[in-house]
């Protein structure tokens, strides 16, 4: 039987006696006392089973089941309490767990239920949540999204994706080239490592010494001997973020490294062979490029061998929605919210918006909409639109929610203080959730300020105000 693995999401004092038979047998047993230790060992070695306490500290197990019932590749739950009841097993039961044990456990019984073989997933690759079908290597990343395009799309990259051949991944700005080169590779088998370097970034001389490294006393300040790009991906993959904005005489030092395999460093007397598969990105027309004499005709024909471009977000129909809700499913995991649901406004306001920064303005947009919605459903005033302001930016005094109505009491729920029905985790301040966002704002700017308020969607006199409030230590907020 191959090496079976398996996670006890519950106290070790409770488990641990376990372990020895099960080992014994093969089995390789890991445990968690939390969901973030259990999301690691889930994510790293893919358990064939997972047996959780109904509730842990912070966790409970519906959290887990919903996450199973989005996800057909997701491991089995078998819940183990030490005080049973048949109304709870019955829920946990029709809400997707494989099965309801109260302990003392058999270790005969555990190793009965490893050994039964797994139920196969759907043939579809394109899962809602980007779960790995058939086409989706153990190691790469999740693509979201079923419609045609994108099928055509991950048809042709899984295709020629075991080759060496140079792909240029060709989009605009925000559609995930960077995502595909890394599932280019995952799925190439290739030994090395994945590199990537953005061509923008740098000026042409420090360019060339990242790409192909430097000798000791190459130039002012080069102290020592340094590796480039191309030989930390040796036997691997390099991507080629933003090629056209390499120096045309770049380019050409470029060419003759595809051509031949061969690098010669920086102030360097060797030539030195790599075996690097190169991958490129690009937002511009490069044909066009060309005509402009901005980038070499015979540089473009070399990368150009398997042309793989990404379609916007706009032309991809209803993978907006699917992508939306696997947003709003990650962020309220990563923040400890409740799970949420799209209001019929929102469905339709995403529907009908033209995302001009494709996948990456929606991530960001379901990022914030998750932050500010509370108890949901999501509507379209928490995506912040452009020239609408949300109250809590600007009023100053201290906001509470609004009592219930008489009409529709709310029962007290057990748990102390604080606690709301419906709700998994805590309830998170609104005066907290400003000032999340306002930090996630200045990070995804780099700190500068009018950036920031506008993707916030405040003015910069608020979002200076804000910051005055909340005096952000060690942070800069220049623009």
């Amino acid at each position: 039987m191959p090496t079976r693995r398996m996670l006890f999401l519950a106290p070790a004092s409770a488990v641990t006696v376990l372990f020895p038979p099960l080992r014994d047998a093969g089995c390789e047993v890991g445990i968690a006392e939390n969901l973030n230790g259990a999301s690691v060992f889930i994510r790293k070695t893919g358990p064939h089973v997972i047996f959780a306490r109904p509730a842990l500290p912070g966790f409970k197990v519906e959290d887990l089941l919903s996450v199973g019932a989005d996800d057909p590749n997701f491991p089995p739950v078998v819940v183990i309490t030490d005080k049973g009841s048949p109304q709870e097993a019955e829920r946990l039961l029709n809400l997707g767990a494989r099965d309801y044990w109260v302990e003392p456990l058999d270790p005969q019984r555990i190793l009965a239920l490893a050994r039964e073989p797994r139920k196969a997933a759907p043939a579809s690759p394109y899962s809602v949540l980007g779960g790995r079908g058939p086409q989706y290597p153990e190691n790469g990343p999740n693509i979201v999204g079923n419609h045609p395009v994108m099928a055509r799309v991950l048809r042709l990259a899984g295709q020629v994706a075991p080759s060496r051949a140079t792909v240029l991944i060709t989009g605009e700005s925000g559609t995930g080239k960077e995502m595909f080169a890394r599932y280019l590779h995952a799925a190439s088998n290739r030994q090395g490592k994945f590199v990537a370097v953005n061509c923008a970034a740098l000026p042409e001389h420090l360019l060339e010494s990242e790409l192909f490294g430097h000798e000791k006393g190459a130039f002012t300040g080069a102290i020592a001997r340094k590796l480039g790009k191309f030989e930390q991906a040796d036997g691997g993959t390099l991507l080629l973020d933003e090629i056209s904005e390499m120096d045309l005489a770049l380019q050409a030092k470029l060419l003759r490294v595809l051509q031949e395999g061969e690098i010669d460093r920086v102030g360097g007397m060797e030539t030195i062979r790599v075996d690097v598969r190169v991958l490129a990105t690009t937002n511009r027309d490069l044909e066009d490029w060309v005509r402009q004499g901005k980038f070499r005709q015979d540089l473009y024909f070399r990368l150009n061998i398997i042309p793989l471009r990404l379609p916007s977000l706009r032309e991809r129909g209803g993978d907006v929605l699917e992508l939306a809700r696997f947003f709003m499913r990650t962020y309220a995991r990563e923040y400890r919210l409740p799970r949420l649901e799209l209001g019929e406004e929102a469905v339709d306001w995403l529907r009908k918006y033209e995302f001009p920064g494709n996948v990456r303005e929606l991530q960001n947009l379901m990022e914030r909409a998750v932050l500010l919605a509370g108890r949901g459903p999501i509507s379209p005033r928490h995506f912040l639109l452009e020239n609408e302001e949300w109250p809590l930016f600007e009023e100053h005094e201290e906001h509470h929610a609004p009592p219930p109505a008489a009409s529709e009491p709310s029962p007290p729920e057990p748990g102390g203080a604080g606690a709301v029905p419906g709700f998994s985790g805590p309830v998170i301040p609104l005066h907290e959730v400003e000032r999340l966002m306002i930090l996630k704002g200045l990070e995804a700017t780099s700190g500068n300020r009018t950036q920031a308020a506008e993707l916030l969607g405040i003015s910069v006199r608020t979002l200076r105000n804000k910051l005055n409030e909340y005096r952000f230590p060690g942070r800069s907020t220049g623009d």
